[in-house]
């Protein structure tokens, strides 16, 4: 399996910073590759994501439960179809890292757990000749420079303003 764990600040407490996590309907406004989401559930526990992706020649919907919610903590989420992954958002007070003139600040983590390799190749519709494994080895080196606008673009809706946000990286494959 591998990971991938990220993390940014975003200078609001937990109780603010956790709706904004939790909205999977939102999450197209944070990137370019996330065409759609349709959700069947009231966002709690059991509700699930159907997600679209398109990338190149690549069509995918991703189909995402939410399997626990510990707000304004953390909430957990796993695929039903195709490829073997697991996540969780999890948000952390971090007072230290707000700035002189603002209260407060909070960490947002992404961690994720998947294994590229399990994917349903039937299911990406790869074009004739493109292999899955060519897919994965252009696909990784992409995550980081879209995790990067995912959080620029999430951390501005948080804090009603665009600024440099910081990515850490903790563990990528």
């Amino acid at each position: 399996m591998d990971r991938i764990l990220l993390s940014t600040v975003a200078y609001r407490p937990p109780e603010e910073v956790f709706p904004y996590v939790r909205s999977f309907v939102d999450y197209p406004r944070y990137t370019d590759h996330l065409e759609e989401v349709r959700v069947r559930g009231n966002g709690d526990v059991g509700s699930v994501y159907d997600l679209r992706v398109a990338w190149w020649k690549l069509n995918y919907t991703a189909r995402s439960k939410v399997t626990a919610i510990d707000a304004p903590r953390s909430l957990e989420w796993h695929l039903l179809n195709d490829v073997d992954a697991s996540g969780e958002w999890r948000v952390e007070p971090e007072p230290d890292a707000a700035p002189a003139g603002v209260e407060t600040a909070s960490r947002i983590y992404f961690d994720a757990t998947y294994d590229p390799y399990s994917a349903d190749e039937s299911a990406l519709s790869l074009p004739r000749f493109v292999s899955l494994d060519w897919v994965v080895r252009k696909v990784e080196p992409k995550i980081l420079n879209e995790a990067e606008t995912v959080v620029e673009r999430l951390v501005a809706d948080i804090e009603g303003q665009y600024r440099d946000v910081e990515l850490t990286v903790h563990e990528m494959p």
